[in-house]
């Protein structure tokens, strides 16, 4: 059974609240969710072909042209791309686009998948759990605004390896036990 849009957006959010923001993965996640400043577009159950996904992010960025009043945007795919290897295929088209669009410099995409795994690191350590969503996701953000959060904290650097401390002193089983949860999955 599939969960409706709302669902996946309620889903995302809890996600980012408890995960990304109450775990202090990205320091720079709090203002725009407390600012209602981020939108959440669902990719539909009858949207399957790669070519329409990749308009929908193209318009996207067209919402990011013409919307101050939004940060950022999550492209979530919670029907589509649950293999991660093709998830990848359709991460490299996405930048392929955004550069055929010209919006190099002024958004870039992170990536967000139930199964995220980096190179060159074991698909079971913690690690991974830092870019690891309850749904395939791409999330643009204003380069911008990413360059401005940069200037303006003290040490950047050092983010991704207090996230995997963080995320180590937790466990991989509980982590494990909370992307589940927030998913829908049962544990």
């Amino acid at each position: 059974m599939s969960d409706s849009a709302q669902t996946v957006i309620e889903r995302t959010q809890c996600w980012i609240d408890n995960i990304v923001i109450g775990l202090n993965l990205c320091p720079f996640a709090g203002s725009a969710f407390k600012n209602g400043s981020i939108e959440y577009h669902v990719s539909g159950k009858h949207e399957n072909d790669i070519e329409q996904h990749l308009q929908q992010l193209a318009e996207r960025f067209k919402q990011l042209d013409s919307t101050d009043s939004i940060e950022t945007s999550l492209l979530i795919f919670a029907r589509h791309y649950k293999n991660f290897d093709d998830y990848l295929d359709m991460l490299y088209l996405a930048n392929q686009r955004l550069d055929d669009l010209n919006y190099v410099g002024i958004y870039q995409i992170a990536s967000f998948h139930p199964s995220y795994c980096f190179d060159g690191v074991d698909a079971n350590d913690v690690a991974n759990f830092t870019n690891r969503s309850p749904y395939p996701m791409l999330h643009i953000l204003r380069e911008h605004s990413v360059e401005e959060a940069i200037e303006h904290y003290d040490d950047i650097a050092s983010v991704p390896e207090n996230n995997i401390k963080r995320l180590r002193k937790i466990g991989l089983q509980e982590m494990q036990h909370r992307i589940k949860t927030l998913s829908g999955e049962t544990p």
